[in-house]
This record gives structure tokens, sequence and C-alpha cells, in this order.
């Protein structure tokens, strides 16, 4: 196949456009590896616990879960550091049969710690194929694609936050979680023989450089330290965990910005470049929508809602997300632009109102507070889905193309950062806040009222970066305007 992207027929350009008969094969391809990436992600934290009954080792329970995550940054990095050698298509079939092995090594495991190994292989390999959907993008599509393609990994993401709980389900009585990994094996097996096949001949046009070791080591310290910050119950050492793992963010942008064996593209930690703002603001929305994991409990402890509604209830932020990616995913040029802007203002806005009707007391589930509620959730996740496509596809524009693979893995690394440290912060705003003392249902009021208020502020951060890149725009339209239109 050509190194350059396939044109398809036509000279309109819609989310469909990407299954047209030239383009096809690939989109199945990378469209593959992303619901991989997304789905097996929330079937494992489905099925967790039935895991723990089976083989033990609840001590551990939290590392399925952080290894993962660790892994996955670190597959991501491999892609964009990867020997001169190794092709993106050759990364992609090391990826699917990494996955596998992985795979396989949960589905036998005889004990905790065998899963442990299972899940790190399995991450390193889905982090991979995630950073691969990116970077495949520019060698697959046409410019004007890729919002679309974009668009079509937000949709697959927001509905995965739906298939993947329910495939769970299926596979957690017993030691059925087994058959939720062995299914899993032959996928894999399946995609690193098609892989040759499907996807084109990427060209390799990375600039030489150094594996910048220290950099990677203080990032995958910082994601461990704040993923069990997250699991973590005493609050002085939830704080003190996150303290560190900020002080190790730091330390590896401050290597980024002096020295010149860099981890991210050019500019990522200079605010005054475009493209810091553009990963800044991602960094902000994933942040606050991952306070999302507190709304089932606020919603069966304040609304009296059973555990089944309220995992319906908590699907409408997916839903949101994936109904805004389409709508938003024809837009270009202004409308873009003001869609990200949009899309940050929303969330925060919803996050804000949450901490209105979510923290109320409503034993019978009246529904004049229990609908403005749901709709703040479908708004969240809305607003992420405005303009996540837009901002995927100006990180591509915004890097010379000897950094593309890098920008492309900072992607799903900035994902993974920003719901780390999401997810730990909320967890010290609402048990500071009183959902452990005084708990119960004044406990909820006050940590439901406190955690949505604060986690709106990320959000008004978010909102400022994508501001600030409209403002670049209007002093140079070749950042987002000559090539969006």
């Amino acid at each position: 196949m050509s190194e350059t992207a396939l044109e398809p027929s036509g000279s309109t350009t819609s989310v469909f456009q990407l299954f047209s008969p030239t383009l096809l094969p690939a989109t199945l391809m990378l469209g593959g590896g992303m619901t991989i990436s997304a789905v097996e992600s929330y079937i494992t934290a489905t099925i967790a616990p039935s895991i723990v009954r089976d083989v033990g080792g609840l001590e551990l329970f939290s590392l399925v879960t952080t290894l993962y995550i660790a892994a996955t940054i670190l597959g991501a990095i491999f892609m964009a550091m990867r020997p001169r050698t190794i092709g993106l298509r050759s990364v992609y079939v090391i990826a699917a049969v990494i996955f596998g092995v992985g795979s396989l090594l949960c589905a036998a495991a005889p004990s905790m710690p065998v899963v442990l190994i299972g899940r790190t292989v399995q991450g390193f390999g889905t982090g991979a194929l995630a950073a691969l959907c990116y970077a495949f993008i520019r060698f697959v599509y046409p410019e004007p694609l890729w919002p679309k393609a974009s668009t079509l990994y937000a949709a697959i993401w927001g509905i995965s936050t739906v298939i993947g709980p329910t495939l769970g389900g299926f596979f957690a009585h017993g030691s059925a979680w087994r058959y939720a990994f062995a299914v899993l094996v032959p996928l894999g097996v399946l995609m690193a023989v098609l892989a040759p096949r499907l996807l084109p001949q990427a060209k390799d046009d990375r600039e030489h450089t150094k594996m910048p070791v220290a950099q990677i080591c203080l990032l995958l310290a910082a994601v461990l330290l704040v993923c069990t910050a997250g699991t973590t119950e005493m609050a002085t050492a939830k704080v003190g965990l996150i303290a560190v793992s900020v002080g190790a963010v730091v330390a590896m942008l401050i290597m980024e910005r002096k020295g010149t064996n860099r981890l991210l593209p050019s500019g990522a930690v200079t605010l005054s470049q475009p493209i810091s703002r553009v990963y800044l603001t991602m960094l902000g929305l994933n942040f606050v929508l991952v306070s999302d994991i507190f709304i089932p409990y606020f919603l069966q402890v304040l609304h009296g809602v059973t555990p089944l509604i309220s995992g319906y209830l908590v699907a409408l932020v997916a839903l949101g997300w994936t109904a805004a990616a389409f709508f938003s995913g024809s837009f270009s040029g202004r409308k873009a632009n003001a869609a990200i802007i949009a899309g940050c203002s929303t969330e925060a806005a919803a996050t804000a109102v949450l901490a209105v009707f979510l923290a109320r007391e409503n034993p019978e589930a009246r529904l004049i507070i229990l609908a403005p509620a749901a709709i703040a959730m479908f708004m969240m996740g809305f607003g992420v889905g405005l303009g996540w496509a837009h901002l995927v596809a100006k990180v591509l524009k915004l890097v010379a193309d000897s950094e593309q693979d890098k920008a492309s893995a900072a992607i799903p690394t900035i994902s993974s950062l920003g719901s780390a440290f999401g997810a730990a912060f909320a967890g010290v705003i609402a048990n500071g806040t009183g959902l452990v003392e005084p708990g119960g249902i004044a406990g909820a009021l006050s940590a439901a009222s406190w955690l949505y208020l604060i986690m709106a502020l990320p959000g008004l951060i978010a909102t400022g970066a994508a501001l600030s890149l409209t403002a670049s725009n209007r002093k140079s339209e070749s950042i987002f305007g000559k090539r969006d239109s």
C-alpha cells in the first residue's frame, strides 16, 4: 500500500466516508485497536471482584488497575520511541501479539500475582494500540478526514463505557471471568495477522534521538503513586502520595523543557506554544470527567436509586460523549474552535450543576430533582465529545512530521494522567468533606456538594486554555484556520 494517505472518492467529508471501500480495511483495523483498548479496561473493572473471590489476593486488588494504567503509558511511549528498524505496521503486530499473550496469562492465572503480570502485559499492548490509532491517521486518511477519524475514536470510547461493563457482567460469576480474557486471545492473533495486509506502509520520518529514560521513569513513578493514592484510605497518606506524584511530573516537565532529548514534542511544556495549551485542555477535560466515578454512590445513597438504574444513569455521560462526537464531527475552522471552547465550558457548567441537584436528599427519587441531575450527567460527556476530536486533529497539525509519533503517543498518555490525577483528587475531596466521616446521608450531601463545585474549577482552566488557542488563531491563521478551511 502507499506511504501516503488514501484518497476516498467524492468531495464531501463525513464520518461515514471512513468506511468507503478504499478506507474500510484500515478503519476496521484502527477502530478495532481502539475498541480493544477501550472495552477491555471496562470489562476488567467489572469482573475484578470475581477474580479476587476466585483466586484471592485482595491486598493486591488495586494493582489490577494501577499496573495496567502504567503499562498503557509505557506501550504508548514504545510506539513513539521504538527502534528505527520497526515500522508502525510492525508495532501494530507486536502490540496485538503482546495483548494476546497478556490475555492468555490472565485467563490461565492460578493466583493474583500472575493476573497482575498478565494485566501489565495486556496494558502494554493496548497502550501501543491506542497510540497507533492516532499515529496512523495521517498515513491512512487525507487531512480533511482527520477530525472524522478522531470523532470515530471518541465515539468508540463513549460507547465502550456502556458495552464494557455489560459484557463484563456476563463473565462475573464464579470462574467465568477467565473466559472474558480467553476470548480475547484469538482476537489478538487475528489482528496481528491482518495488520500487514490492511494497514498502509508508513514512512518513518522521526528525528534521531536517544531514549529519554529519566523522563519515562519519572512519568511512570507519578502514575503509580497517584493510582496508589486513589486506593489509599488514610487521608494524610493519600495527600502525601499525590504531592510526591505531582513533584515527579514537575521534575519531568523541567527536564523536558531544559533538555534536548525529549519525551514530548517540541513546545509541549511551554505555555506560549499552542501545542502545550491543546494538551492542557485535554488534561483538564479528563481531570473533570473522572469525577463521575462517585455518581452511582450518590444516586444510591441520596436518591434511593437501585444499583442497576444508577449504572444506566451514569451511562448518560458516555451517551453524551458519543452524541456530541457525531454532532460536531463535520465542524472545521472557526466552528471547530468554537466547539472546543463550548465543550470545555459545558463540561464545567454541568459539573457545577451536579453540586446542586445531585447533592440533594431525594429518597423517593423525585423526577423534578433527578431529571436535572441526569441532564447534567449527559452534558458532562457532551462537553468532552464536542471538542475532543478537534483537539486531536490540532495536535497532528501543530507538530512537525518528525515529532508526529511523539505527539500521537502523548494523547493517550495525557488522557491517562488526567484521569489518574482527577480520580485521586476527587477521592481527597470526597473523603475530606464528609464521605467517610460523618458518612451516611449528611456526609454524602456534603461530599457531593463540595466535590462537584471544586471539580468544576479545572474545567474553567480548560476553557481558558481553549480560549487562548482562539486568540492565537487570530494572530496566526496558520495555526488553525487555513488548513481547516
